[in-house]
């Protein structure tokens, strides 16, 4: 019986979570149940207590004996008196056990009472301390308790099919050891995608591989931090030998491979080297050499087609966080090698999407020959690299189209570079230096530069419905974005790392709500 009203009082307080719609019928509700509840727990108890058999014995006869009879054997009377002695006896136990009984009677009572004024005491302090409490407390409150209570429920019946569903789980064929959801080149071709779209994440329904992904052959625990930053194994990533001899760009260092081995390291410091190239990068924003990115405001960086990451690893040891991200490759994938040394990267594509960070995200963006042709699609590029580029962040880009004298022969790399020139300047980016075939822009800190331009020179800015804080896969715009964020801070005012990791009730106050409230700081 006191499971059932337990039961009973979770399906009622389920149904009253789900129809909360006004406070002065809850309250209503809330009491009458309470008295409905009290008044069925005390007939329970009544009930118990009348079904409870209570036998009281009757009083013993006394009769006593005869005056006129008077008997002459001495023991008759003393048969008497041995009777009327184990009576008195035995009605001295019956009254006991009738006080113990009424005792006992008393304390189930009293026990009662106290049992009934708690109940109404806790109802009507639960009432008032509802009543004190805000309505979206109640609803969130709620919420998560359906949320744990399905979630409880799913563990449950996970944990009752785990045999049988095991037995369902099978490994994957071998010819999908690489496989990675929602990228597969050949279906978009026979999709129509051209044109690099092809590259895009596209997710259909009923590809998803209901099997679990087999390691490579031969595969092999990589090595330890920091060894295996320069040093891989070779089983454990699909490439061939003839892209490992001709990997050479000036973001991947010359890869030795030693028998069962992919070693990064370089024997000698060449012209092109990264070391030789970040410091090149420094000494083009202003700086005297790397390890000054830090005071210049450099923390984070994005680099595009990062090739196989060493241009990333050069600068961990300098505090620089460097992700890399790059299309997806079959064979060869920059991504893949990239993480196998244990360096942060991850698959897109500047094609049709918006990439999925936030606005105003990196304090540098770097493509060394990156394959992307920032002077197609009217410069939408562009714009998604000014949008995830921080106020005062730089965009290195290295690529022969820069190359003055190659340019100055070739009408057609003069006129693709004139563009994307051009255009740069009509997004507030400062040419910076330009030194053979690397060019350094720094974005703008203001925002009066964009109402400062020419009418019909450059792209727009977007509306507030069209700046999103979080685009998740989004298509590229052709506006200029992150000119509503609260987080518009220039890099030069904000606090360097690692005091940049400490931040203040103000600072935090940009990141705390944002996700959920729009911001409302517009300067």
């Amino acid at each position: 019986m006191i499971i059932t009203i337990i039961y009973e009082e979770f399906l009622f307080f389920h149904e009253l979570s789900r129809d909360w719609i006004d406070r002065k019928v809850v309250y209503s509700t809330l009491l009458l149940y309470r008295r409905q509840l009290v008044l069925r727990y005390l007939s329970i108890s009544s009930s118990v207590l009348t079904n409870k058999k209570v036998i009281k014995m009757s009083r013993p006869l006394h009769r006593g004996a005869p005056a006129i009879r008077v008997t002459s054997s001495s023991n008759d009377l003393l048969d008497s008196q041995v009777k009327e002695q184990t009576e008195k006896e035995e009605l001295d136990r019956n009254q006991s056990s009738h006080s113990r009984h009424r005792l006992t009677m008393l304390l189930l009572k009293s026990s009662l009472v106290v049992i009934v004024i708690l109940a109404l005491t806790g109802s009507f302090w639960w009432t008032l301390s509802i009543s004190t409490s805000s309505r979206g407390h109640i609803f969130h409150s709620s919420r998560r308790l359906q949320e744990q209570l399905v979630s409880d429920l799913w563990d449950i019946g996970e944990l009752s099919f785990g045999t049988s569903r095991m037995k369902e789980i099978e490994f994957c064929p071998g010819e999908l050891e690489n496989y990675i959801p929602c990228f597969n080149v050949s279906e978009n071709l026979d999709s129509g995608f051209s044109d690099g779209n092809e590259y895009d994440r596209v997710c259909r329904q009923g590809s998803r591989q209901n099997c679990l992904v087999l390691p490579p052959m031969n595969y092999k625990i990589p090595l330890r931090w920091p060894t295996g930053r320069d040093i891989i194994w070779v089983a454990n990533v699909k490439i061939t030998g003839q892209e490992v001899f001709t990997s050479g760009s000036l973001t991947k260092r010359m890869m030795m491979l030693e028998e069962e081995q992919i070693s990064f390291r370089s024997a000698s410091l060449m012209f092109d080297g990264v070391e030789d190239y970040s410091h090149q990068i420094a000494e083009m924003i202003g700086l005297r050499n790397e390890s000054n990115f830090i005071q210049a405001g450099i923390r984070t960086i994005l680099d595009i087609g990062c090739g196989y990451g060493s241009f990333g690893a050069h600068l961990f040891s300098e505090q620089i966080l460097t992700i890399c991200i790059a299309n997806y490759e079959s064979s060869g994938s920059q991504v893949q090698l990239t993480l196998e040394r244990g360096l942060p990267a991850m698959i897109g594509s500047f094609s049709s999407k918006q990439l999925p960070y936030p606005s105003l995200s990196f304090d540098l963006l770097h493509c060394a020959r990156c394959g992307i042709d920032w002077d197609k699609k009217d410069g939408t590029f562009l714009i998604e690299v000014d949008r995830v580029l921080r106020p005062g962040g730089y965009f290195v880009w290295t690529s022969p189209l820069i190359n003055v004298q190659s340019s100055l022969r070739n009408k057609e790399k003069q006129k693709r570079w004139n563009f994307v020139r051009d255009f740069a300047e009509n997004l507030c980016w400062e040419l910076m230096s330009q030194q053979d075939e690397t060019v350094v822009w720094k974005k703008t800190s203001k925002k009066t530069c964009y109402n400062s331009r020419k009418s019909g020179s450059g792209p727009s800015i977007c509306s507030k419905v069209q700046d999103v804080e979080f685009p998740y896969y989004r298509p590229l715009q052709n506006c200029i974005g992150g000119m509503h964020s609260c987080r518009w801070v220039p890099i030069e005012e904000r606090a360097t790392w690692p005091s940049r990791s400490n931040l203040n009730r103000s600072e935090l106050a940009l990141y705390g709500n944002f996700m959920f409230f729009s911001c409302l700081c517009y300067k």
